[in-house]
């Protein structure tokens, strides 16, 4: 199985002056889970290289197996530190895709062509498309084969704007995410706030939040198995 993860490369929270990128978790647990199952694992970024790491993510409470696994796991740190530019990927070389959260996707994979580019391949090939948290902003701008929102008449789900509430982000990201995934024509659902919950409609694994994360990476695995 081999498998593409997608990350970030914006850093900047909005005009907070505060960083952010994407969320170590969100990354690490999946990673793991699906590297421990046999899967090869891509990492690619739009900017190619090191992506940037929100560093909340790295604050004590928010620390997981996955991320202590992460800190002292010196060949993934210098893999994630030489991500591939998107322009080099091709959707044909990858069984599935997979994107971590964070803020940062929020300001630049929505919009990115090449990472469009690459979901509306996968959606083509029928092959899984993931995405957990923030990430499932991703998918806003991809269409299907008719040309119509790809989320359209989907079961999806993503970050909440309680959840977004809480974190105090609210007038700060560009847009709710849980709003606009509604706005497309999404089939928006949700569970208790902070809690693990993943959907799944056809090839598209969405994941509420960081706590979702492995049920994401294992209904990725489950498909693939299929």
């Amino acid at each position: 199985m081999n498998i593409l993860f997608v990350l970030t490369s914006h850093d900047s929270l909005g005009n907070t002056g505060e960083k952010t990128g994407f969320w170590i978790e969100e990354f690490a647990a999946p990673y793991y889970t699906l590297a421990d199952a046999g899967s090869h694992i891509t990492l690619a970024s739009p900017a190619g290289g090191q992506p940037p790491i929100d560093p909340k993510s790295e604050l004590e409470d928010f620390q997981t197996d996955a991320t202590r696994r992460f800190d002292t796991d010196s060949e993934l740190q210098k893999k994630l530190a030489k991500t591939l530019r998107l322009t080099e990927v091709n959707a044909d070389d990858y069984d599935a895709i997979f994107y971590p959260g964070g803020h940062g996707p929020m300001w630049d994979l929505t919009t990115d062509a090449d990472s469009i580019r690459l979901i509306e391949a996968f959606a083509r090939q029928n092959k899984p498309i993931s995405a957990v948290c923030h990430a499932p902003s991703v998918l806003l701008n991809a269409k299907n084969a008719q040309g119509e929102s790809l989320l359209n008449g989907k079961q999806i789900t993503g970050f909440t704007n309680t959840e977004e509430a809480a974190v105090g982000l609210t007038e700060v990201v560009p847009f709710l995410l849980e709003d606009e995934l509604k706005n497309r024509g999404g089939l928006y659902s949700q569970g208790p706030d902070w809690t693990p919950y993943c959907v799944q409609d056809g090839v598209l694994i969405t994941g509420q939040n960081p706590a979702s994360s492995t049920a994401v990476a294992e209904a990725v695995l489950t498909r693939l198995k299929d």
